[in-house]
């Protein structure tokens, strides 16, 4: 699977306008498409503010990848936001995020969810891929910056 898959221009915010948390999430379910893969905006935002509430989806070194399953989706979706100054999100090192992978797919789905969480945090490990995205000034810029990442790890299965 490729990130591109369950990725759209639409979805990817280059200049987060969030300051907390919460708007930082609301901001990123907003730009899933209602009626495509989702079909209840409120249901969504809850399971991914209910799945925070377990532990934080602040992985560290500025990256959050918050989450959520619910019924109101029908296919694995991702929204993709950069936030030039970084937020809180109560990461485990402390420090702000500045790249934040919203990830929501349905809820009696394991599989393709557990790798499209392992795919993104593997290819968000790599420094300069995520100082491009940082860098990035529009969401077709983050589109060809994820494209050439994707080809040259190329995934499997």
């Amino acid at each position: 699977m490729s990130l591109l898959d369950i990725l759209s221009a639409k979805s990817i915010l280059v200049g987060l306008k969030g300051q907390s948390k919460e708007e930082i999430i609301e901001e990123l379910v907003d730009s899933l498409e209602i009626g495509e893969a989702i079909a209840d905006r409120n249901k969504v935002l809850q399971a991914v503010l209910e799945r925070e509430k377990i532990m934080s989806t602040g992985i560290g070194d500025g990256i959050a990848i918050p989450h959520g399953k619910s019924d109101a989706v029908s296919r694995l979706s991702a929204a993709l936001g950069i936030h030039k100054r970084g937020v809180d999100f109560e990461a485990l090192d402390g420090e702000p995020a500045f790249v934040f992978f919203l990830l929501v797919s349905p809820a009696n789905v394991s599989g393709p969810h557990i790798r499209a969480l392992a795919r993104i945090s593997r290819m968000l490990k790599n420094d300069s891929f995520k100082k491009r995205l940082i860098e990035a000034d529009s969401s077709d810029a983050i589109l060809g910056i994820i494209a050439e990442e994707e080809q040259s790890h190329p995934a499997h299965g």
